[in-house]
C-alpha cells in the first residue's frame, strides 16, 4: 500500500467531479493505493482510511474519461466505487495492452 502520486490524484479528482458522488475525505492524506497486476497499465485499487481489503465486493463504475498517452496510444481511466459506496478502483486500460508511460497534465 501507498500514498497516491499528484497525477493519480489529479486523474481521480476530475473523474469524481464527472460523477455524481461527493467525497469527504483529503484524497493525497485519506487514501491509501496499491497497484493492480494489469500490465504495467497504471490500475490500482483504492483504500479509503480505515477500509482494508478484506470482503471488498465491485459496486458499479461512476466516470470514465480518455486521454493520449505520449506514444499516442488511446488511454481509457474508470473510477469504480465499491457495494457500500466507497471509492474502490481506479481503472486504467491503455487500449494496445502496453504500459502507461504517463497521465498528461490535461485531461478533457
Amino acid at each position: 500500500m501507498r500514498k497516491l502520486l499528484k497525477d493519480e490524484v489529479r486523474l481521480l479528482e476530475l473523474l469524481i467531479k464527472k460523477s455524481s458522488i461527493i467525497i469527504s475525505y483529503n484524497l493525497e492524506e485519506d487514501l491509501e493505493a496499491e497497484i493492480m497486476n494489469d500490465g504495467g497499465m497504471g490500475s490500482l485499487k483504492l483504500f479509503p482510511k480505515g477500509i482494508s481489503s478484506d470482503n471488498r465486493v465491485f459496486g458499479k463504475q461512476i466516470a470514465e474519461c480518455m486521454f493520449l498517452d505520449s506514444d499516442g496510444i488511446d488511454v481509457i481511466a474508470s473510477l469504480n466505487i465499491d457495494d457500500k459506496g466507497e471509492l474502490f478502483e481506479l481503472d486504467i486500460w491503455k487500449t494496445d495492452f502496453s504500459s502507461l508511460i504517463r497521465i498528461p497534465e490535461i485531461i478533457s
